[in-house]
């Protein structure tokens, strides 16, 4: 089992940029494959970005390319989501998890983080 731990949320004006950490518990998580979702208010969980076990693949959707960039450090058992150039719309509720194979689909992935906010003020 993986226990996944977010943090980095706050608020931030629009421009600006904040970094998301999701620390994992475990010696096995070099194994995991781990993704960023995020979910605003009224909205369903959104795919973000997603980083294979070595960290040689990343992925991330059509919306953050050039302004997100996920990457992992398997000693210290963290992936990160850097998020720069922020607007409103990257508001939402950000949930890292881990699975075997990366990718979009949520199934993908059995264990979750309980999310951290993100609120960038216009």
């Amino acid at each position: 089992q993986v226990q996944l731990v977010e943090s980095g949320g706050g608020l931030v004006q629009a421009g600006g940029s904040l970094r998301l950490s999701c620390a994992a518990s475990g010696r096995t998580f070099s194994r995991y494959a781990v993704g960023w979702f995020r979910q605003a208010p009224g909205k369903e969980r959104e795919f973000v970005a997603a980083i294979s076990r070595s960290g040689g693949s990343t992925y991330d959707t059509d919306s953050v390319k050039g302004r997100f960039t996920i990457s992992r450090d398997n000693a210290k058992n963290t992936v990160y989501l850097q998020m720069n150039s922020l607007n409103a719309e990257d508001t939402a509720v950000y949930y890292c998890a881990a699975g075997w194979v990366a990718g979009g689909g949520s199934e993908r992935y059995d264990y979750w983080g309980q999310g951290t906010q993100v609120t960038v003020s216009s």
